[in-house]
């Protein structure tokens, strides 16, 4: 699945900003939201946070922003990049490497106070490649460590199955923007997402279409990952509640 999943972020580098209606304010949103939850859980600041699903930088930024001392690594070179050249432009500080979240080798640092992966990350990964993530991330953190991670509501997703996410339509008149997906059902538990980005410049559109692979990822088995990992205190934060966009999981390593 790695293979798919790099194909998939490396095409996806250059455009992914857009499919948030203004990525600025997403950074700005979700940085208040997860800031605002570690802040409840650990008096320390600035905080040590490893970003091992960075992506374009969506939280690393944000986090970094806050003032915190954050590292971020990612699968894909090409997102890394535009992660890079999106904090240089901002002037934040940070540090990045190309680093597959099921081993982390490329990164020497430890002893983080949080390692987070969210946007869905965890669901690109089978059954045997989520148990080498969740160690190669326990030997990253402190004793005590946190653990954060969002995926989406697969424990309702895999009774619904849906094929189509429906179109969301963002800009203006000049500069119109239509982002959905479709997704086809390998079995009852793998999908195949088709993610178009359908974009109007001038009076001309053009569909920009990524491809990739997820499975759906219940509650109760990444709770028991973890656990098995060796972490203690695992809560679950529904949408509702947190005000992020997906659920959140945010476990606590134990001494």
């Amino acid at each position: 699945m790695a293979e798919k999943t790099l194909k998939f972020y490396e095409a996806l580098a250059d455009h992914y900003h857009l499919i948030f209606e203004d990525w600025d304010s997403a950074i700005e949103r979700q940085s208040r939201i997860l800031g605002g939850l570690l802040a409840s859980q650990t008096s320390v600041y600035p905080l040590k946070i490893l970003d091992c699903a960075c992506g374009i930088g969506t939280q690393a930024i944000g986090f970094a922003a806050m003032g915190h001392h954050v590292v971020a690594s990612d699968l894909s070179p090409s997102e890394v990049k535009r992660a890079q050249q999106e904090a240089l432009c901002r002037s934040l500080n940070l540090s990045f490497y190309v680093s597959d979240m099921t081993s982390l080798r490329e990164i020497a640092e430890s002893e983080f106070d949080v390692v987070v992966a969210m946007d869905n990350a965890l669901p690109h990964l089978n059954a045997a490649q989520l148990g080498q993530a969740t160690r190669a991330i326990v030997s990253k953190l402190k004793p005590k460590g946190l653990f954060l991670a969002s995926i989406r509501d697969y424990d309702k997703l895999i009774l619904q199955k849906p094929t189509i996410q429906e179109p969301t339509f963002y800009g203006t008149h000049e500069n119109r923007r239509i982002v959905h997906q479709v997704w086809d059902w390998i079995d009852d538990t793998r999908y195949v997402v088709h993610l178009y980005i359908t974009a109007k410049s001038d009076e001309e559109w053009k569909t920009h279409h990524f491809v990739s692979e997820y499975r759906c990822m219940l509650r109760n088995e990444l709770s028991d990952v973890l656990r098995t990992a060796g972490f203690g205190e695992i809560d679950w934060l529904m949408p509702s509640e947190s005000g992020f966009y997906q659920p959140l999981v945010l476990a606590r390593l134990s001494g």
